[in-house]
């Protein structure tokens, strides 16, 4: 059988990941969603931090688009049952609204999110400059490059598995990913182009909460490159997301592609750090992001 034979095709599973992210509103504040986890026994942090964004854009009037968020991820989501979103309305100003919100499983949270909001309004305007980086459609795809490193994971299905999670984005390596490289150390630094697979609606809202929601897939892996690790599931680290970061400075689509530099300017204590700037294709910094991630090494791998 070939990998990923079994995996939805894009535009089914990003109809999927577009009902996941359609919170059945419970009360004036308060929504609840689905959870679901392909690869690993646990709520995708993506998938959380997304689920939150779409909350807190809900009791949010339109013409305020989010601007920043910051999160902390507390404990494990069970995939097996659904998720609790309270909104808290921090603030409603002139110009800018702020929302907190907690999502909650059994009676605990597992996720923290702040979020501020801001109506358009002209200012100063410089950017960073876009680095180089080669077309996206001359890179491989995902369902082309796991295969060809199937051997390299614990669990040879795991291939499937990622596939199927990732089913809804197109994503594509500019360089080997950390799983193709595993005992090189590398410069700490990642890209990959982005974009849904499939048109999106027109909701501003809505490419916001996709782009957070693939803002966690690869954003410590600059983290492993540094240390020629290839990742959990390689099985020479285990980790996980403990807080998130962003700031969306400027329109954008997700359904258009999108390239995410990353690098890692540092590791300790069990810790490593990533950040990152999102650019359009047409050169436009339209997000930055930090995120921090438990990163440890097994016993008897140091």
């Amino acid at each position: 059988m070939t990998a990923g034979a079994n995996a939805p095709a894009g535009p089914d599973a990003l109809a999927d990941l577009l009902r996941l992210l359609d919170l059945e509103r419970i009360e004036r504040d308060i929504f609840r969603g689905l959870s679901r986890s392909v690869v690993i026994p646990r709520v995708f942090g993506g998938q959380v931090a997304a689920q939150a964004l779409v909350a807190a854009g809900r009791t949010v009037p339109d013409d305020r688009a989010p601007h920043s968020l910051h999160a902390y991820f507390l404990r494990p989501g069970d995939p097996g049952a659904p998720i609790v979103y309270s909104v808290d309305r921090i603030r409603d100003g002139r110009s800018f609204t702020t929302r907190r919100v907690v999502a909650v499983q059994h009676g605990r949270p597992v996720f923290h999110l702040s979020a501020s909001f801001q109506t358009y309004e002209e200012g100063l305007e410089h950017q960073s400059e876009m680095p180089t980086a080669p077309d996206p459609e001359t890179l491989p795809t995902a369902a082309e490059l796991l295969p060809r490193h199937a051997d390299r994971f614990v669990d040879p299905g795991v291939v499937d598995r990622l596939l199927e999670a990732r089913a809804a984005v197109d994503l594509r390596y500019v360089d080997a990913p950390p799983y193709a490289t595993a005992g090189e150390p590398r410069e700490p630094r990642s890209q990959v182009w982005f974009r849904t697979a499939g048109k999106l609606a027109d909701d501003p809202l809505l490419h916001v909460c996709l782009a957070t929601y693939v803002s966690d897939m690869t954003l410590l892996d600059s983290v492993l490159l540094a240390h020629g690790r290839g990742g959990w599931a390689v099985g020479d680290v285990v980790g996980a997301s403990l807080d998130h970061a962003m700031w969306f400075h400027r329109p954008f689509r997700a359904d258009e592609w999108l390239l995410y530099d990353q690098h890692s300017p540092s590791s300790s204590g069990g810790r490593g750090l990533g950040q990152a700037r999102i650019y359009t294709r047409d050169g436009r910094l339209a997000i930055s992001v930090i995120q921090e991630g438990a990163v440890r090494v097994p016993h008897g791998q140091e």
